[in-house]
């Protein structure tokens, strides 16, 4: 794409000039840029601490920093603020995808080759939140959400043991679905199977009475690539009324995060070139605008002292920009 100038020195971070000629503004109504904000590629590691598949990124402001999944190499690894510095969080992370964290700030884990949802006390210790229904391993679950009331909702898709290259091999015992665990119970139940093939991404709306599952089951072949919204309950407990929010096509979607003003922020890619990057949503399922990145980005949250900065997680690279909007994750 000529517009994105494909040989932008990322490794010198060469001047850009403003607006941030990444941005691709589709309807005018978007009021999503920062105008004089610079994507940048915070990290990018080389030789033995190159990432295979940075995943899961998720903003821990009490801590200063971000803490993102870099999967295949069995790792959790930090990025701090105040310097830039990455190191290991996790040397051994269960193959570990996405991440939230709860209303008390804990962090939640799902562990591809564990295939459990766990989260870690203020002591360092984790607990395990779920690993099985009806006597059953889960698949693999891939990404995590929290509601108003507490709960965690995740997805189990089973990416991780489809493959050795993100967990290990092993049959399915359970259909595809997202679960919910309760806040104050513990108990998991079934909140959807139908209609995704593989629920990987979550999110809710601002008012928690909806929300977004991503289907990545094109990967299987000749399906939709989709994201469902669904109407949340009043108790929070069941959903209702699923339709396609948005068609992804000729790419995938993966992480999705919504703002303040209920637009959906998309992860890009799989589609060719032209379609790395994030696509903005408004509630309603206009496509706002597409920021193009040089790389097909996985996932993606809002972090930093006011909750502007995007930051996202890019193949083997951790990109951020600041925006002219809010997160609307609780946590």
């Amino acid at each position: 794409m000529d517009r994105f100038a494909r040989d932008r020195d990322w490794s010198g971070q060469t001047p850009v000039g403003y607006p941030e000629p990444a941005w691709e503004v589709i309807d005018p109504s978007f009021d999503g840029v920062q105008g004089n904000s610079t994507l940048l590629r915070i990290w990018h590691g080389t030789g033995h601490d190159a990432a295979q598949w940075t995943e899961g990124p998720v903003w821990m402001g009490d801590w200063g920093c971000l803490i993102f999944s870099d999967i295949p190499n069995h790792r959790t690894l930090r990025w701090s603020e105040d310097d830039g510095h990455v190191s290991v969080f996790q040397s051994e992370s269960n193959y570990a995808n996405g991440h939230t964290r709860d209303l008390q700030g804990r962090l939640v884990a799902c562990e591809h080759d564990s295939r459990r949802v766990t989260r870690r006390e203020y002591d360092g210790t984790w607990t395990v939140l779920a690993d099985a229904c009806d006597g059953k391993p889960l698949n693999a679950p891939n990404d995590a959400a929290v509601h108003a009331d507490g709960s965690v909702w995740f997805t189990d898709p089973g990416y991780g043991t489809l493959w050795d290259y993100e967990g290990h091999r092993a049959v399915h015992e359970l259909p595809t679905r997202v679960y919910r665990v309760d806040g104050e119970t513990g108990e998991l139940s079934v909140i959807a199977e139908e209609p995704m093939r593989r629920p990987n991404g979550i999110c809710f709306s601002p008012s928690h009475d909806k929300v977004y599952v991503v289907d990545t089951g094109k990967t299987d072949g000749d399906y939709p690539a989709n994201v469902v919204e669904f109407d949340v309950a009043a108790d929070g407990r069941t959903v209702k009324n699923p339709r396609v929010f948005a068609d992804y096509s000729p790419g995938m979607t993966d992480g999705i995060r919504s703002d303040m003003s209920g637009n959906l922020w998309c992860s890009w890619g799989w589609g060719g070139a032209d379609t790395n990057g994030v696509r903005v949503h408004a509630p309603d399922g206009t496509l706002l605008a597409i920021l193009h990145t040089p790389e097909a980005i996985g996932n993606l949250c809002f972090g930093g002292t006011k909750k502007n900065r995007l930051f996202m997680a890019g193949s083997t690279s951790i990109y951020a920009l600041y925006v002219n909007a809010t997160g609307a994750a609780l946590s």
